[in-house]
């Protein structure tokens, strides 16, 4: 199916071989195991995703620099803000990044989101609450929220079951969508966004979404044939402004996520605004793309 305008894929994963050595024990096991699909622990070129890109129909991807979990525990990573700067500049027309935050790092890692906009050209925020045992309305969370604000990005941050990644490091789904609803009434100028569908509370994050100005819900991570029927419909009426793609790519391909959106037939406009207009309104992206 063709159209007239490419999508933005609002969470990608950096899969180079760089970039997985940062990410120790990340393994088959998991990904095809738990999520049922190659990832490809070998690698994946920039120059590959952007192939997979091109053939899916996506101009634009967001790169996470991910904060996965406190220093020291089983499974963690940070993935160096670096790695993912530079693959933004080197393909500036293809990739934007989202910096992660970690909580516990307090003021020192508020300056270091300051950093990684201001001087590094990151668009945004992100965040695992899972992997910090932390829910998103906690104290430590606000400096950060507070920054976002001042820098005028959004925050995306996952939302629902967490997985067990190892038997090591069993993560608690400490990502209820109706704690969103703390954050957006102490910070309303905030801009978050709620990931991975938010499955299985995925009608709390319809609600939060459409009772806040400024939540909005993000469908990476769950494979769109298996979506609930309420996110769909939620997406294709009164839903249809707050709501935008993504894939967590390489946990969902990029030509197999779209095709499977295709088979639900969207509206025509609402599948512009869920593919490309929301995510370019909501991070600001207007004539740089």
């Amino acid at each position: 199916m063709s159209h007239d305008y490419q999508a933005i894929d609002a969470v990608v994963n950096i899969w180079t071989q760089e970039a997985l050595a940062c990410r120790p024990n990340w393994t088959d096991d998991f990904f095809v195991g738990k999520v049922k699909g190659k990832h490809d622990s070998g690698g994946i070129s920039l120059e590959k995703m952007i192939d997979d890109m091109d053939e899916a129909g996506i101009q634009t991807s967001f790169l996470v620099a991910a904060k996965s979990g406190r220093v020291g525990l089983p499974g963690c990573y940070h993935m160096p803000p670096e790695i993912v700067a530079d693959a933004v500049a080197k393909y500036p027309d293809r990739f934007f990044g989202l910096i992660g935050i970690d909580p516990f790092t307090g003021m020192d890692g508020v300056r270091a989101l300051e950093d990684a906009v201001v001087n590094m050209g990151f668009i945004g925020a992100h965040l695992y609450p899972h992997w910090f045992d932390l829910p998103p309305n906690e104290a430590k969370y606000y400096p950060f929220y507070a920054k976002c604000i001042e820098l005028d990005i959004p925050i995306q941050m996952q939302v629902g079951q967490s997985l067990i990644y190892s038997k090591e490091h069993r993560c608690r789904s400490v990502g209820r969508p109706i704690y969103l609803d703390d954050i957006a009434c102490d910070l309303p100028e905030l801009k978050l966004i709620g990931s991975h569908v938010g499955i299985p509370w995925h009608d709390e994050m319809i609600a939060m979404s459409w009772k806040h100005e400024n939540v909005f819900m993000c469908t990476d991570a769950h494979s769109p044939k298996y979506w609930p029927e309420s996110i769909v419909k939620y997406l294709n009426s009164y839903g249809q402004n707050k709501v935008i793609f993504g894939s967590d790519f390489p946990v969902l391909r990029f030509k197999r996520t779209i095709d499977e959106i295709d088979a639900f037939e969207l509206k025509p406009e609402v599948r512009r605004k869920f593919m490309r207009d929301n995510v370019i309104k909501l991070y600001n992206l207007e004539g740089k793309l």
